[in-house]
C-alpha cells in the first residue's frame, strides 16, 4: 500500500524544491529584464535572446559542446555497456569487487585531480588541447557512469533466461543480441543520458583539458560571470536549463517505452 505524506513531510519537500529552483527560476526572470541588471525588473524585452542569437562565437561554442557530449555519451555507452558485461561475467568474487572499486575511483575523485592528471597524461603523450583532449576525458569520466547504470540490470536479470535461450540453439551472439541487451536496454538509456548529462554539466576537468581556439559552455559562461554580470548569461542558462528539462522529459518517456514494450526483456 501506497502510504500518504504528512503535512510535515510534504512542507519539507516544497521547501527543498523551492531552495532548489528558487536561484533558477530567478535567473529565467531577470533574463527578461530591459533593465540590465538583476536587481530591478523593468520591463519585458527579449533584446538579450537576440543579442545571443547574433553571436556567432557563442554559436559555434555551443554547437562545440553538444557535439563533445554526444560523442562522449555515445562512445562511452558502448566502453561501459562491454566493461559491465565484461565485470558481469567475473566469477572470482574477489576479482570483480576489485574491477568494481577501480571503476568507481574516478566517480569519487575531485574533479580537480582528475583533470589535473589528464592535463600531465596529454602534455606528457603529446596530444595538443583542444576538441581530441576534451573528448578523451569526457569519455574517461563517463565510462564509470555508465558501467554503474547497466550492471544493476544485468545482476537482476536471471540466468535461466541464457540458459534458455542456449537450450534453443542460440548462439552466443544470439544471446547477447536478442536476449541480454534486450533486456539491460533501460540501463544502456540511463547510461547514455547520464554521460550526455555530466559532459554537458562538467567545468572542472574541461578547464583544464582545453586549450585555445576551443571552449566549452561551461568554461565560456565561467569567462562570461568573470567580467561582470551580464543579462546573455541568463539568457544562455535559461535556454541550457530548458534543453535540459526536455533531455530529462524525453529520458522518462524513452525509458517507459522500452520497459513497456521490453516486457521480460526478451526478444522473440
Amino acid at each position: 500500500m501506497k502510504k500518504k505524506l504528512s503535512p510535515v513531510s510534504s512542507l519539507f519537500l516544497v521547501l527543498i524544491f523551492f531552495i532548489l529552483y528558487a536561484p533558477i527560476f530567478f535567473l529565467i526572470f531577470y533574463s527578461f529584464n530591459s533593465g540590465g541588471t538583476m536587481f530591478n525588473f523593468e520591463s519585458f524585452t527579449l533584446d538579450w535572446y537576440r543579442e545571443l542569437f547574433g553571436d556567432t562565437r557563442l554559436l559555434i561554442i555551443v554547437l562545440n559542446t553538444l557535439v563533445i557530449a554526444l560523442l562522449s555519451a555515445l562512445i562511452s555507452t558502448i566502453i561501459g555497456v562491454i566493461g559491465a558485461l565484461y565485470i558481469h561475467s567475473i566469477k572470482r568474487r574477489q576479482t570483480k569487487k576489485t574491477f568494481l572499486s577501480l571503476n568507481s575511483v574516478l566517480i569519487v575523485s575531485p574533479d580537480v585531480i582528475i583533470g589535473a592528471s589528464f592535463l600531465i597524461l596529454f602534455t606528457m603523450a603529446g596530444i595538443k588541447l583542444g576538441f581530441y583532449s576534451v573528448l578523451l576525458a569526457h569519455i574517461a569520466f563517463s565510462v564509470p557512469i555508465v558501467v554503474l547504470m547497466v550492471l544493476p540490470k544485468l545482476m537482476e536479470m536471471s540466468p535461466t533466461y541464457i540458459d534458455a535461450a542456449r537450450d534453443l540453439g542460440a548462439s552466443s551472439i544470439g544471446v547477447l543480441t536478442k536476449v541480454i541487451l534486450p533486456y539491460i536496454t533501460p540501463g544502456i538509456f540511463a547510461g547514455f543520458f547520464m554521460a550526455l548529462t555530466y559532459s554537458l554539466d562538467d567545468f572542472a576537468v574541461t578547464f583544464f583539458v582545453t586549450g585555445n581556439g576551443f571552449s566549452t559552455l561551461s568554461v565560456e559562461i565561467y569567462s562570461l560571470a568573470r567580467r561582470g554580470v551580464s543579462l546573455n548569461i541568463n539568457a544562455l542558462s535559461s535556454l541550457l536549463f530548458l534543453f535540459t528539462v526536455i533531455l530529462v522529459i524525453g529520458y522518462y518517456f524513452i525509458t517507459k517505452r522500452s520497459t513497456k514494450s521490453g516486457g521480460m526483456g526478451v526478444r522473440k
